[in-house]
């Protein structure tokens, strides 16, 4: 079922309020999750009511350069994006304002002759705050639309799924509702410019008294365009390898894309049509990845509000790990160690260079790299608390639904009780005997100190 706004699925939005739309001088879209111009269906839903009103269309963007556990690795990432969407924005006659502060209170300031407001959706529990704190204080129409997921979070379920299996039906028999390809509107009216106050994304002043402790990563920029070029390298060199060879950290035929979509650079809709183009048994897993695996993190983050705490882990894995708690550990590392690199495992320890170094890390690493913090550290709490500090600081798509949930799955979220081990419990092992009979560990050390890719 669609409504008439354009082939704009019914279930990528929702009235946040039940106040009605008003006289205004335009129509006002608060993006923060979705940053780009590209396939983004808030802003083309914004678009269609601007011309319905025949108004023009303003864009707003919050910046907080204090957001909690963000660094100028983060923050220089997201603003090369947003100088993007600005350029992108101008050419289709609609202003980007940026302005500092919390960004709910930047779309409440400016939407004082705004006829209605239009936001995107976030899944995290300030995102979400944000959003309901919004709707509540604003005395216009406040319309969420949702564009960073294939199958809208709510369309796929009501409720908190518990494994890939359970989500993946329930997916796939909403997948064709959804997969529809986005329509870039023409706006009726354009502004040529606007009186307000805005700060330039180009300015290298605009993230002064952000947190310099981890340095921004040389050799990726941010911006949709380069989220397009690394998925057209991905699509031509590496997709019909993915099937056979994802797993490899010698090889690294992953995507790269995850920090793009972690700030909303690039639309997974559109990243899921290009590789079903595609076709074949790596784009298969590919979208099994991108869609089902992604998607089943995104009901975690948005149904389960310990999402980032020990909380969120399965009862029967808290009891197994609680119980094995007391087991003697060969070694214990100091979160500074950790840190450092500075353990006995050269697997661990290039894994941690590479994320440090590259702000990414190759997906089985990762998992191997969460399971060994658990085995090296005193309790199971102290281990998820070093692994989401470590994740979040150095990752660029760390504070993100897949980051908490790849985190809690190395504890046992959305896994099963495996056979029982000392420290591990029922909770899936993983150790270096493992990896080097199934890859070249040699060669994933190599790769990672000849630099970035």
């Amino acid at each position: 079922m669609m409504k008439k706004n354009d082939m704009i699925p019914e279930g990528r939005i929702r009235a946040l309020n039940d106040r009605p739309e008003r006289e205004g001088d335009h129509v006002l879209y608060w993006m923060q999750a979705s940053q780009r111009a590209h396939w983004n269906h808030a802003l083309e839903y914004s678009a269609i009511e601007a011309n319905r009103s025949n108004l023009p269309l303003v864009v707003c963007f919050g910046l907080m350069v204090d957001f909690p556990e963000a660094n100028l690795r983060h923050l220089k990432f997201m603003v090369e994006g947003l100088e993007a969407v600005r350029s992108s924005l101008k050419k289709r006659g609609i202003p980007l304002i940026i302005r500092r502060g919390s960004p709910p209170d930047v779309a409440l300031e400016l939407s004082s002759d705004a006829s209605m407001i239009v936001c995107d959706m976030g899944y995290l529990r300030m995102q979400r705050e944000w959003r309901r704190s919004l709707a509540r204080k604003a005395e216009l129409k406040v319309v969420q639309v949702e564009s960073d997921a294939v199958v809208p979070v709510e369309a796929a379920s009501d409720s908190e799924q518990h494994a890939a299996y359970t989500i993946r039906p329930r997916i796939h028999k909403k997948l064709y509702e959804y997969l529809i390809p986005l329509e870039e509107r023409r706006l009726k009216n354009k502004l040529k410019r606007i009186n307000a106050d805005t700060l330039d994304p180009s300015d290298p002043e605009l993230l002064k008294g952000a947190d310099d402790s981890v340095a921004p990563v040389e050799g990726i920029r941010g911006g949709t365009q380069e989220a397009m070029k690394r998925l057209e390298r991905f699509l031509d060199l590496n997709i019909d390898r993915y099937g056979d060879l994802s797993n490899d950290p010698a090889l690294d035929v992953q995507s790269g894309l995850g920090p793009y979509l972690h700030f909303g650079q690039i639309s997974p809709l559109y990243i899921a049509l290009r590789a079903m183009d595609r076709g074949g048994e790596g784009s298969e897993r590919f979208l099994e990845q991108l869609i089902v695996r992604r998607e089943l993190s995104l009901n975690f983050a948005h149904y389960n509000d310990g999402y980032d705490s020990y909380s969120s882990i399965p009862q029967w894995a808290k009891d197994s790990l609680e119980e094995h708690a007391v087991d003697m550990r060969e070694y214990l590392y100091s979160i500074c160690e950790l840190e450092r690199a500075n353990t006995h495992d050269p697997y661990w320890n290039a894994a941690q260079t590479e994320m440090v170094r590259t702000g990414k890390m190759h997906g089985y690493m990762r998992m191997y790299w969460a399971k060994k913090i658990l085995e090296w550290t005193p309790t199971p709490q102290e281990a998820h608390r070093t692994a989401l500090i470590l994740n979040n600081r150095y990752f660029l798509d760390g504070r993100d639904p897949n980051g908490y949930t790849g985190v809690a799955w190395c504890f046992g979220k959305h896994d099963h009780p495996w056979s029982e081990r000392p420290i591990f419990g029922k909770v899936r092992y993983m150790n270096d005997k493992g990896l080097r009979r199934k890859f070249d560990m040699e060669a994933y050390i190599s790769r990672v100190s000849g630099g970035n890719k």
